[in-house]
């Protein structure tokens, strides 16, 4: 408007009421502003009305122009407004930024408020139900992250090393015809109280469409020395590292074996595949489980197990007698995990034969490697385990150790062709434990 001969700029302030949580932009053209926009001032609008004309009624010749701009308040509620509404500069109506984009992730603090991946779950292990992070969370975890390189490929998929937010992660990478494997893997891993410091730490589950095919994504806690497999294959361990390595990894199993009553419980858990190539060393040198997809849970209240209706699954050269010639009792849940204890006598031997005694060590070799092809079928284990009853060689001069005699022992514990007379989970982690002992008082 005029005043004294001048135009004049007429600004003013809108109440929060007024806004009503959204910000729209009027005009006595009836124009109305609402969506987002990501240049410098874009939301400064000036609206510049026609001069009238002297046939239009109403209007003096005084009138010659309205310049109405947004308000300078309105531009700051509008910046406060878009902050609460975009997470991280990401704006709802604007560009998706696409996964794994190698840029700063303003995601992290978001979702973990400053946490580290190891201050979250435990978090969820002590103050939570110890079955997961929530799905979102998850979620938003899982589409942050940033794929570094493969480490690994199985019957599944792959297994790639990732970075969130700086920390490195696992993700095991399933293609969409194995969403049964990767679904029943997220649903044991997310058991209620699985979490131990012996089994992997799981961290999230998503699908991801990499825009020709849907990635069923499954993220872990990343340990660099690689499987078990790896890590005896590079090297050999002294007395003290493979009673670590064995301690570890019948505490883990004792406690996926393990029934926690309680109405925050946890069902007993058979594993199915144990091998060494399901399980992983950690920096410290202990063991965590791995590989939970053929496990299968125990309900003690309706006494039902949730197994395939085969349950011949796992790695043959792994198998316990009873599941080569098919005589095992799939009814009873104890049969699971007596035929976990088989295999976990195995494991023990490939960690056995790379014990360094006296400058002495054996080399790398997987169990009946000297009796069985080395993809070996069916038959060819059944004939050898349970027509032959040969069981891997233990060598005479384990006698000469304290640890490897003991070790010795609960290998042939653990093989017994009758399931019901094998040591269970529990017991060989006391024994193994009382080894630790008396090797630390050597120390």
């Amino acid at each position: 408007m005029l005043t004294n001969g001048k135009e004049e700029v007429v600004k003013s302030c809108v109440s929060l009421p007024e806004l009503n949580a959204q910000v729209f932009c009027h005009s006595s053209k009836n124009i109305t502003k609402t969506e987002c926009c990501y240049t410098d001032f874009c939301n400064n609008i000036t609206l510049r009305l026609p001069i009238a004309s002297p046939e239009q009624p109403g209007l003096g010749p005084v009138v010659l122009a309205v310049t109405v701009a947004v308000p300078v308040c309105v531009l700051s509620l509008v910046a406060v407004l878009a902050a609460c509404a975009c997470q991280g500069r990401r704006c709802a109506y604007g560009r998706k930024k696409q996964p794994n984009v190698e840029e700063p992730l303003s995601e992290c603090n978001l979702v973990s408020s400053g946490k580290t991946l190891k201050d979250l779950i435990y978090d969820m292990t002590t103050s939570g139900s110890g079955s997961g992070l929530p799905l979102l969370v998850q979620r938003t975890i899982a589409r942050t992250i940033v794929l570094q390189e493969i480490v690994g490929k199985g019957r599944f998929g792959e297994v790639w090393h990732g970075k969130w937010c700086g920390e490195d992660v696992a993700v095991k990478i399933f293609s969409s015809r194995d969403e049964r494997s990767w679904f029943r893997e997220a649903e044991i891993y997310q058991t209620v109280m699985l979490r131990h410091e012996n089994i992997l730490g799981f961290i999230a589950a998503d699908n991801k469409d990499n825009g020709t095919w849907t990635q069923l994504w499954l993220v872990s806690e990343y340990h660099e020395q690689g499987s078990l497999f790896d890590y005896l294959n590079r090297g050999t361990v002294t007395v003290e590292g493979m009673v670590r390595l064995a301690l570890s990894i019948a505490s883990g199993l004792a406690h996926l074996h393990m029934e926690i009553v309680g109405t925050q419980g946890k069902p007993a858990i058979a594993h199915r595949d144990l091998k060494s190539k399901n399980i992983l060393v950690k920096r410290n040198e202990s063991c965590a489980i791995a590989d939970l997809g053929l496990a299968v849970k125990h309900d003690s209240v309706l006494n039902t197990i949730d197994i395939p209706q085969n349950p011949r699954v796992g790695t043959r050269r792994y198998m316990a007698p009873e599941i080569l010639d098919d005589a095992m009792n799939t009814n009873i849940f104890e049969s699971f995990k007596r035929a976990d204890i088989y295999s976990l006598g195995l494991v023990y031997w490939e960690i056995a034969r790379r014990c360094c005694i006296g400058g002495i060590t054996e080399e790398y070799q997987l169990p009946y490697y000297d009796v069985v092809p080395s993809d070996p079928s069916i038959e060819d284990m059944r004939r050898v385990v349970c027509e032959q009853k040969l069981r891997p060689n233990i060598p005479n001069q384990w006698q000469s150790c304290e640890a490897l005699r003991v070790m010795g022992r609960i290998m042939r514990e653990c093989w017994y062709a009758n399931g019901a007379a094998r040591l269970t989970a529990l017991r060989i982690k006391k024994t193994i434990s009382q080894l630790c002992m008396q090797e630390d008082s050597k120390a």
